[in-house]
């Protein structure tokens, strides 16, 4: 069996990355959600062959990308996906703009739940759209739906989309088949589309099973457009590559003709190799990585239970993004100011995603190497530590 070295240092400075050169020389940063591991061998060869090549012109998209795709969600996820129902595009972002733009009308609501990815705020909003929230319920280091506040949410008459993070950034969450149903049914019940965001669908943790939501039924399924990518998991968000699935075709028209208006429809030669090597021969390294994450995830949690046991962290059943509860200490802004000026660690301020500054949640990215990720929280306890 091939074993892999996440714990190998990696130099990401001068590199024009903007997670590293963006802060200033010696702050780390734990904050923008890519990963500081390489990526899975086989896509590293995949480019590397095509780089030989040396020209690198306008792309057609083969069949062995829609191949690679339909295997991996149906391996992976027990989700039978057709090659007509796919769409290809740049990122996960510009293709959540486009199907906000194709399904809905400006002046529609866009119902999310709160708090969330920040992006989904100025998507809904750059065409013209209305933010809606359900706001999650935190208890006991976890959140779960509100789910009266949910239905009055769709039985409104203006909400139009429901914008689903699945799993959820930053709260953390893999939604249970149970809630997935729920919320699917109510969608269904009130005539709002779902558009599931499952970017980060391949980082569950050990005991964790990610569903996607139009697997969870066919009714559902025809309601649900899904976008997925491996950008986040092989960490090759700069490849520009994600993936529209829309088995409803009068939908799936209306987002096409978006990410023409949107001129989001061409994607390059590395991002298509990159999915196709992915998903055809990164599984192994894939479990591998999502394996040494969870461990730094325990290791974290050991260390603040230790040494700053009046932060309780979220817990995490997917994604790489730790969400931990600061209120003891301050304001999400002020706390976050406070450890890159002190620290010198930077970390995401809770008030991105729409949650209220006062109740003090920062988001830490914990995808890098673990004593990496422990030199990070040994800044934080400097600035935090009580005697």
């Amino acid at each position: 069996m091939t074993t892999y070295n996440f714990d190998q240092p990696t130099e990401r400075r001068h590199t024009n990355s903007y997670k590293w050169d963006s802060p200033q020389d010696g702050v780390l940063p734990m904050w923008v959600a890519d990963m500081d591991f390489k990526t899975a061998p086989a896509v590293i060869e995949a480019l590397r062959k095509r780089v030989e090549h040396g020209i690198f012109g306008y792309t057609k998209v083969p069949d062995e990308f829609y191949q690679a795709i339909i295997s991996w969600f149906s391996r992976r996820h027990e989700w039978t996906i057709e090659k007509d129902w796919i769409l290809y595009t740049s990122g996960v972002v510009p293709a959540v703009s486009a199907i906000i733009k194709g399904l809905t009308q400006p002046g529609d609501a866009v119902l999310i739940q709160t708090p969330v990815y920040n992006c989904f705020f100025s998507s809904i909003r750059n065409n013209g759209c209305t933010v809606a929230e359900n706001k999650l319920i935190y208890q006991d280091n976890t959140y779960t739906i509100d789910f009266e506040d949910f239905e009055r949410q769709c039985a409104r008459e203006d909400v139009k989309l429901f914008l689903l993070c699945s799993p959820h950034n930053p709260a953390g969450r893999i939604w249970s088949q149970a809630e997935l149903q729920k919320m699917g049914n109510i969608c269904i019940r009130h005539n709002v589309m779902i558009l599931s965001d499952e970017i980060h669908c391949e980082l569950a943790m050990p005991g964790s099973h990610f569903i996607p939501m139009a697997s969870v039924s066919e009714e559902i399924q025809h309601n649900c457009v899904t976008c997925v990518s491996p950008s986040k998991a092989f960490n090759i968000a700069g490849l520009q590559i994600s993936v529209i699935v829309a088995e409803n075709a009068e939908w799936k028209a209306k987002i096409d003709k978006a990410l023409n208006i949107n001129e989001v429809c061409d994607v390059n030669p590395f991002g298509v190799l990159a999915l196709i090597a992915a998903y055809n021969e990164g599984e192994q390294w894939l479990d591998a990585l999502c394996s040494y994450i969870y461990d730094n995830y325990k290791a974290l949690c050991a260390f603040f239970h230790e040494h700053m046991p009046y932060i309780p962290i979220t817990k995490l059943e997917g994604t790489y993004l730790v969400w931990a509860d600061c209120s003891s200490l301050g304001t999400s802004d002020a706390i976050t100011e406070l450890l890159e000026r002190e620290g010198k660690v930077l970390v995401n301020s809770g008030t991105m995603y729409g949650a209220d500054d006062k109740d003090g949640f920062i988001r830490i990215n914990i995808a890098c190497q673990r004593e990496r990720m422990m030199e990070g929280l040994r800044r934080i306890h400097t600035v935090f530590k009580r005697e």
